[in-house]
């Protein structure tokens, strides 16, 4: 994106890549504000702000915020030792991220800062450096690299391994329907990195397509242990308990209950929920508000994947029902048996396991009385008692009527 140019000032050319960045105009129109600035003479000078604030481009208030980012970005850049800031990568609620470089080993690397709004609460403190914590615990090629955490002046900064490329939600943003097996390829490297996690003791509770990354190599990487909890930290559970932690679209039925007892399993459902999104094209479940959405996760039936995407093979959509089974204890125990049915399907192999489970759970409906829905090819029938009742009756009106006509045709030929 070239938006510099002579009569630029590093302002402007850091004003015009931020409207952008934020979606409030397009490249073109950057473009010909910073044609229109060229335009005026230096003794009439003008800044491509004023021109964005006359064109309607920006208001006031988003000027005003966009100048706050700028001045934290400088702040960054100038306090952070060992590392020069090239600029801005993206930001969230939670966190700004800048791409830098570390001057001592010269290489790139992403700094996700705190935004100071937050630094005089304690609590969003020890989350921050605990993310950093839990992060550096795990060495595993598709999981992003903690590098460093710390505080200078007031700035709490954490360094991490620079991913060069895109993010799955990035993909699937602009209408992407994964073929099956690039969507099985991918998510093995996620399994992968979650069954990681898993045996270090992490549940990382918060897995989606904006937490994945995917490099110019196809190499999948797990970033953001921002609600990553260690599964023996009793004193964090107890403190959230009852409160949902995740993202409505693909969270846990566990997690929306506030369970103590959050594990593995949890992480299983929502890449599940994210693998259902990428070979269907939409989430799991839709809803007009957040609390809607997590409230289909607990009591509606998904619509089988194979149902919407009818190219999709049955095997799939059927890992994909047991990785999303509202009752835990329906789902993959763990990461290997998800890996194992996936690989299966992935051969063109039916996913045992799942198959198992499916039959494990028609066999408790029907001890429970149940109605069992049978194939058409199925030999036998299911019939009402009336059915029966009435068939029986006819049975004895024909036998009846068969006895008449025989002793009918006997005494004829006896005359």
């Amino acid at each position: 994106m070239l938006l510099t140019g002579s009569g630029m000032t590093n302002y402007d050319t850091i004003m015009g890549r931020m409207v952008v960045d934020l979606s409030l105009c397009t490249e073109t129109e950057v473009r010909h504000c910073i044609e229109e600035k060229k335009s005026h003479s230096p003794e009439d000078p003008i800044t491509l702000e004023q021109i964005l604030l006359d064109k309607q481009f920006v208001t006031n208030t988003q000027v005003g915020r966009m100048r706050t980012l700028i001045r934290e970005s400088k702040d960054v850049s100038n306090q952070i030792p060992g590392y020069k800031i090239l600029g801005k990568l993206g930001s969230g609620a939670m966190a700004v991220v800048y791409k830098a470089k570390q001057i001592s080993l010269d290489r790139t690397v992403a700094i996700k800062v705190l935004p100071k709004k937050f630094v005089q609460k304690a609590d969003y403190v020890e989350r921050f450096y605990k993310e950093g914590r839990l992060a550096a615990k795990m060495n595993h090629n598709n999981i992003v690299q903690a590098i460093d955490v710390g505080e200078v002046g007031g700035l709490y900064y954490f360094v991490m391994e620079f991913v060069e490329g895109k993010t799955l939600y990035d993909d699937l943003s602009k209408g992407k329907i994964f073929n099956e097996d690039e969507a099985i390829d991918l998510i093995l490297q996620l399994v992968n990195a979650l069954g990681h996690a898993h045996a270090m003791g992490l549940v990382h509770r918060d897995v989606k397509p904006k937490n994945i990354m995917i490099n110019k190599n196809d190499i999948v990487k797990l970033a953001d242990m921002g609600l990553a909890r260690e599964t023996s930290d009793v004193e964090a559970a107890k403190h959230e308990q009852g409160k949902a932690f995740g993202t409505p679209y693909y969270i846990a039925p566990e997690q929306i209950r506030g369970l103590m007892d959050i594990d593995g399993r949890a992480d299983v459902y929502a890449l599940g929920a994210t693998l259902f999104h990428m070979v269907t094209g939409r989430v799991p479940f839709e809803a007009s508000s957040p609390s809607a959405v997590m409230k289909k996760h607990l009591k509606e039936s998904m619509t089988p994947p194979d149902h919407i995407n009818t190219a999709l093979t049955a095997g799939i959509s059927e890992v994909i029902e047991v990785m999303m089974a509202k009752d835990r204890d329906q789902r993959y125990t763990n990461m290997a048996d998800v890996m194992g049915d996936l690989k299966a399907v992935r051969n063109g192999q039916p996913p045992l396991l799942a198959r198992q489970k499916f039959n494990v759970k028609s066999l408790e409906e029907l001890e429970e009385g149940m109605r069992i829905e049978m194939s058409d090819d199925d030999e036998q029938q299911i019939y009402s008692a009336e059915t029966i009742a009435a068939y029986r009756l006819w049975v004895i009106i024909l036998g009846a009527l068969s006895a008449l006509m025989a002793l009918a045709v006997l005494f004829m030929l006896t005359r």
